[in-house]
């Protein structure tokens, strides 16, 4: 496996994608049942697959990731190259950027010597949606990239 199997929320929601992918390997829901209680093995494994294919299909199109935490916040812009980033590190101050009060905060600071900027850029390895899905087990989500380009006509 790839990246991680989905959630069983998450298999619920993709249900009709799912009983397409299975009908493309041609396997019925009757079909499915017999696999489900005969061959559990087999079963875990389409359930492996189908979630790689679900995630290189998310991965594939990300474009945006923003990752919050108490004093950091780190905004990643993805073309199909490279990854640029705006990490934006609050130092000595009181702010927490998982609440809404540390954003107010920073809304008012950003300019203040209490707050850091900075840029950089990394050229993707061989695995392009490996290092995104990476980003995202540690915590990154997607994001429509208003909060980067907000950043980026700032500085």
């Amino acid at each position: 496996m790839k990246y991680t199997r989905l959630t069983k929320e998450q298999l619920e929601e993709l249900h009709p994608e799912f009983i397409r992918f299975l009908a493309s390997q041609q396997i019925d829901k009757n079909e499915w049942d017999r696999i489900k209680a005969e061959k559990p093995e087999v079963a875990e494994q389409e359930l492996d697959v189908f979630s790689d294919l679900v995630w290189d299909g998310v991965l594939d199109k990300a474009e945006w990731l923003e990752h919050y935490s108490k004093n950091h916040i780190f905004l990643f812009k993805m073309d199909r190259e490279a990854m640029e980033s705006i990490i934006i590190h609050a130092h000595g101050a009181p702010a927490d950027f998982l609440t809404e009060e540390g954003l107010m905060w920073l809304n008012e600071n950003i300019f203040s010597n209490q707050v850091q900027v900075t840029r950089g850029r990394k050229p993707f390895g061989e695995d392009r949606n490996a290092e995104i899905f990476s980003l995202v087990r540690q915590g990154a989500t997607l994001s429509d990239g208003t909060l980067y380009k907000q950043m980026e006509d700032m500085f």
